[in-house]
């Protein structure tokens, strides 16, 4: 249960359930607590208190040393966050925005599915001995299609849309093409995104098949956050609501002992993410126009086991 109170000027207290969180913490209006933060704790306690065992089912990931990864989830998650508050970084442990803005690019900007186009190595389980993960992410986002004003891949529809009918309800991207699956060496877990503008304000829902809480949850957030920043400064409004929808949330039996340190850990107030204002061109950006200051966090969490 979590619960808020507010002062005549805005929020000020947040409070926990006692089997999170033994503190009530008193803020200043200036040093408001992440919103990221409330919503993460309070996802991770409802998937470990309320959430299904997948132990003894029939289930694909294993770990490293061959057992099965079994996992405890929920049906149907739904987080909001308002862009217009806050950047939504998590503050519990620190989340790597440029190394995430620098993936998202790789998909939406380079719409490039070889891992020798990315800085990390985060893709490197999937790649075969070329560096490809098959006609997956990038390459479905570069695929061009014949639409009735021309021809486009999905990336650019979406800007033109935007630009040329930005209250249409049919700006939307799609990733898990049944087609292709066969040649992808990993099916799109993030998979889909639909952009609604209202008013001046772009907002975006994200749709995910599946998710591991502790290792992509806040990942994944931190890049389509920037990507509604991104896409609202190129077309001309201001970043509005990112609504994530995962359909199965969860957290592997290995984590889940580290997801209840983890979110015992004291929070901080959300870092300003502000955005190059001199770029007009989405094909410009890079992840140095992310300026990042005040990110204050916990330790980093080291070593997460990974299912593959």
């Amino acid at each position: 249960m979590i619960s808020y109170l507010y002062s005549k000027k805005g929020f000020c207290v947040y409070l926990a359930s006692d089997s999170v969180r033994k503190d009530a913490l008193i803020f200043k209006e200036e040093e408001i607590l992440s919103l990221a933060d409330n919503l993460f704790i309070s996802m991770c306690q409802d998937i470990i208190e309320n959430g299904v065992s997948t132990e003894g089912e029939k289930v694909r990931p294993k770990w490293e040393d061959g057992t099965f990864a079994y996992t405890i989830k929920k049906f149907g998650v739904v987080n909001r966050y308002d862009l217009s508050k806050e950047f939504p970084a998590i503050t519990l442990r620190k989340t790597y925005i440029k190394s995430a803005v620098d993936e998202l690019l790789w998909i939406w900007q380079k719409k490039s599915n070889n891992i020798h186009d990315l800085k990390s190595h985060v893709w490197d389980e999937w790649a075969d001995e070329n560096g490809s993960i098959g006609k997956a992410y990038g390459y479905q986002m570069g695929k061009k299609h014949i639409y009735k004003e021309g021809e486009f891949d999905q990336v650019d529809r979406v800007i033109f849309d935007l630009k040329n009918n930005p209250y249409s309800r049919r700006i939307m991207t799609n990733m898990y093409v049944h087609e292709d699956l066969h040649e992808m060496n990993l099916y799109p877990c993030a998979y889909g995104v639909t952009f609604n503008v209202t008013g001046d304000r772009l907002n975006a829902i994200l749709n995910q098949r599946s998710q591991d809480v502790l290792a992509a949850n806040n990942w994944n957030v931190v890049q389509y956050a920037a990507l509604v920043m991104m896409m609202a400064q190129v077309t001309g409004f201001k970043p509005g609501e990112l609504v994530h929808v995962i359909a199965d949330a969860h957290i592997y039996d290995r984590h889940v002992d580290i997801i209840k340190e983890l979110i015992q850990r004291p929070t901080y107030p959300a870092p300003k993410v502000t955005l190059n204002p001199d770029i007009k061109n989405f094909y410009q950006f890079t992840p140095d126009d992310f300026l990042v200051e005040d990110y204050v966090t916990g330790p980093q969490v080291k070593n997460i086991p990974i299912a593959v």
